[in-house]
């Protein structure tokens, strides 16, 4: 039997007891609350800040890519849709075929990393673009350097506004005020720390690629090879799934107003990188990590023949082997011939959504397994 005093302790022990579990579960809580977690926004600053240092010195390759050249990057939305749940992290090389895979995917944060500080300064360029404009009408009246027609509102579809802009002549005078803007808002609205050879990389890309060839840009401008097999901007732009929907950041004002928001959140950071050199895909991925992200979608274009052709992919695979990954991170590459064109060497399985004619072919594989058994993987 219990004494009183006995009584009194054992009381007072439960009551400290829970009290000490209450305490320790809101301190969980709390740790809970603080964990890194993704950004919803970037302030310019941490934006500028994060582009600079995950970047490697720029690099070269044979031509300027200002554009894709790859007819059916869509073809594989359908299945990505299905196999990768949104919130994640989207990784990414080159210019405007990113776009669609971030609207679909709708990842939290995107980081597109390529060798050539020029593909920077196309984004950047797109950058201020999007954010300048309050509609696809007037998106694509700055970035062609064409009068606005009129008669063109949200409700336009987008067959109907490459007709009204290639019906119309590109103005120098427009161009030359656009280019202008664009340089103020990028050095005065953000504050981002551009050196002279960025202010002259923007308005390179802009003058030659958007201002001369308009709606049809290709990827032969520049020095891409592919001439007249190479699809134009209009042609890309109005590409759709295989499955007859449009899923291109321009086909409704809904994927623009999206992609719209994302830029104006700094949630896309172009980073300077070779995926065989030695920072940028494991400075990325230490980020993701750090920030409790994980890496659920990698687009690679071909650049794994280049990385092949130059002794380099299993210092690739190792860094991309560093990345925060899980089951459903996938790869979306292209080549020619199909999924099993690559030599053996970037074999994996999984490969879906191949388009067929000319040109490049778009499929997917599975990272995780591939990553595991590969050459001079590091931790």
């Amino acid at each position: 039997m219990l004494t009183r005093r006995r009584l009194l302790t054992v009381v007072l022990a439960v009551v400290g007891f829970a009290l000490l579990s209450a305490s320790e579960g809101l301190l969980g809580a709390r740790w809970l609350r603080a964990a890194p977690s993704l950004p919803s926004k970037l302030t310019d600053q941490e934006f500028w800040t994060l582009t600079e240092s995950l970047s490697e010195p720029n690099g070269s390759f044979r031509s300027d890519n200002f554009l894709s050249n790859e007819r059916g990057y869509q073809l594989v939305i359908p299945d990505l849709v299905n196999t990768i749940k949104s919130g994640g992290v989207y990784l990414g090389v080159g210019p405007e075929q990113n776009f669609p895979y971030i609207v679909a995917l709708k990842p939290t944060m995107a980081f597109i990393i390529d060798i050539r500080r020029g593909n920077l300064h196309e984004h950047l360029l797109y950058k201020a673009l999007f954010e300048m404009s309050a509609d696809r009408a007037e998106f694509l009246s700055r970035l062609f350097s064409r009068k606005r027609p009129a008669g063109l509102s949200t409700k336009s579809t987008l067959g109907e506004l490459f007709a009204a802009y290639d019906a119309l002549p590109a103005s120098e005078d427009l161009y030359k005020e656009n280019s202008q803007k664009v340089i103020d808002w990028l050095t005065k609205r953000h504050r981002f720390a551009l050196s002279a050879d960025d202010v002259k990389g923007v308005d390179y890309v802009y003058r030659e690629a958007f201002f001369a060839a308009g709606p049809y840009l290709d990827y032969s401008r520049g020095g891409g090879a592919g001439g007249g097999n190479s699809p134009t901007y209009q042609e890309l732009m109005l590409a759709n799934d295989g499955t007859g929907l449009n899923r291109g950041f321009l086909a409704s004002e809904a994927n623009f107003t999206y992609l719209k928001s994302f830029e104006s959140s700094n949630l896309l950071v172009p980073v300077v990188g070779n995926f065989g050199g030695p920072k940028a895909i494991r400075a990325v991925g230490q980020y993701v990590k750090d920030h409790g992200g994980t890496v659920v979608a990698f687009y690679l274009s071909n650049v794994e023949q280049y990385l092949s052709q130059d002794g380099i992919w299993p210092i690739f695979c190792a860094s991309v082997a560093s990345l925060p990954l899980d089951e459903t991170s996938t790869y979306i590459y292209s080549g020619r011939g199909g999924p099993n064109a690559r030599g053996g060497r970037f074999g994996g399985g999984g490969a879906f959504g191949v388009v067929g004619g000319r040109g490049l072919q778009t499929s997917t594989r599975p990272i995780l397994s591939e990553v595991r058994n590969c050459p001079f993987r590091r931790s």
